[in-house]
């Protein structure tokens, strides 16, 4: 704490600040607040979680204020390389907006842990511009971040800038990403240098209040977990692997066993023994690698896509659709009349179909007549030729249509 107040109270000089009751109330709230995190975090055990929950809370604010809507899971869920959850119902553009936000919060997350060369420069850069102005703590940050964006620099530099700020000014000892989200939105430089001298502290407080309150959060469920698992033999282990679940945000079987020294069969059936009391939840559905973590990582599983296993008793092809619920029987449909017959007039035809048989039979009985005479000898035959040629016999007429033509001028088809 003295250290703490012998920064806050630098003896370097810069321009005269008025004595404005609320500048100091603000400034003091936030000395308060960030010494009592940085009190809470000195060596303690759930510092890597807490880091871990600490960066997806910062993003999320910062996202917010950037005029984006993230989930901090979905976040997490990308960090770890896993699929995230969509709805089947969602539209394409839908599902685009998902994976617009969730590499809109990685580019953030990269700038508060891990930026690449050219951000590494813009970083350094706001850092130097933190660094040379005066006065310096509290005052002294929030004028140079006042100044580095009313001259034109971008939120993300200045937000990295910050968290190496603290610990170069040993305001902290662990890179906490404070940032003072609330403060550090599109129109707050234009507020005025008396309300963001004061509006800045107060933010900075806020988000400080927050974190402790998260690690106050992850602290009760160490010690929810640990009660649960205080019934084990003295030799067992769980004690030691809910530990390690509390201080590792994700950890896996193999890293289990690698730490506790065990198999990893072992390991893994330890795991699975945390799931069923709600110790620990599997946060990738049974699906390799499978990453475990408290209680409170549950949202976690929730973002993650399970794996397309089989359905039991259901083959290959398309998902077939489900019978739909039978509530109120519909009404039946109307009965449908007979098409009607169309009639057609065969008197015609069924006239002309007798006079063709009668014709048919004389002229069967007249060749029957022939082939008997022939057997009688040629001179009956010649005498028969010269009675057909001198009596012909008569052929009869039809009636077709009210017309009267001969038999021998009907169409052969018109017996088929």
């Amino acid at each position: 704490m003295g250290l703490m107040l012998d920064t806050l109270l630098s003896p370097r000089r810069g321009p005269a600040v008025s004595p404005d009751p609320a500048l100091f109330a603000a400034h003091e709230r936030a000395a308060g607040a960030i010494a009592r995190l940085d009190q809470a975090l000195d060596h303690h055990p759930l510092l890597q979680a807490f880091l871990h929950r600490a960066r997806l809370e910062a993003v999320r604010h910062q996202a917010a204020v950037d005029g984006h809507g993230i989930d901090p899971w979905q976040l997490a869920a990308v960090l770890e390389g896993l699929r995230l959850r969509m709805d089947h119902a969602l539209r394409i553009v839908d599902r685009g907006d998902v994976f617009e936000a969730a590499r809109t919060a990685l580019t953030l997350h990269q700038w508060i842990t891990e930026p690449d060369f050219d951000q590494e420069g813009e970083v350094q850069t706001a850092d130097r511009h933190l660094a040379a102005t005066l006065p310096g703590g509290l005052l002294g940050t929030a004028e140079g971040v006042r100044s580095w964006l009313q001259g034109g620099g971008t939120q993300p530099p200045i937000r990295a800038a910050l968290i190496r700020h603290w610990r170069k000014c040993r305001l902290l000892r662990v890179p906490v990403p404070l940032t003072g989200p609330g403060a550090l939105r599109a129109d707050a430089p234009e507020g005025g240098h008396a309300d963001w001298v004061v509006g800045f502290p107060a933010a900075v407080a806020a988000e400080a209040a927050d974190y402790l309150e998260l690690l106050r959060s992850l602290e009760h469920g160490w010690r929810t977990a640990r009660g649960k698992v205080v019934s084990q033999r003295r030799t067992s282990r769980a004690g030691l692997a809910v530990d390690l679940l509390a201080a590792t945000p994700l950890l896996s079987a193999a890293t289990l066993a690698c730490a506790l020294g065990m198999s990893v069969k072992c390991a893994t059936e330890l795991l699975d023994r945390f799931v069923a009391p709600d110790v620990a939840v599997e946060v990738t559905h049974r699906s390799a690698p499978r990453l475990f973590g408290l209680k409170g990582m549950a949202p976690l599983g929730e973002a993650v896509r399970p794996p397309y296993r089989p359905e039991p008793g259901r083959g290959r092809g398309r998902r077939s659709i489900p019978p739909m619920e039978h509530g109120v029987p519909e009404p039946p449909l109307p009965p449908l009349a007979p098409i009607e017959r169309r009639s057609f007039d065969y008197s015609d035809l069924a006239h002309c179909m007798a006079q063709l048989d009668q014709v048919l039979r004389q002229r069967r009985r007249s060749l029957d007549a022939l082939a008997c005479r022939a057997h009688s000898g040629a001179e009956s035959v010649s005498t028969l030729g010269d009675s057909e040629t001198a009596d012909p016999s008569p052929v009869p007429a039809i009636d077709i249509g009210g017309e009267q033509r001969p038999a021998a001028t009907v169409p052969e088809t018109a017996g088929a």
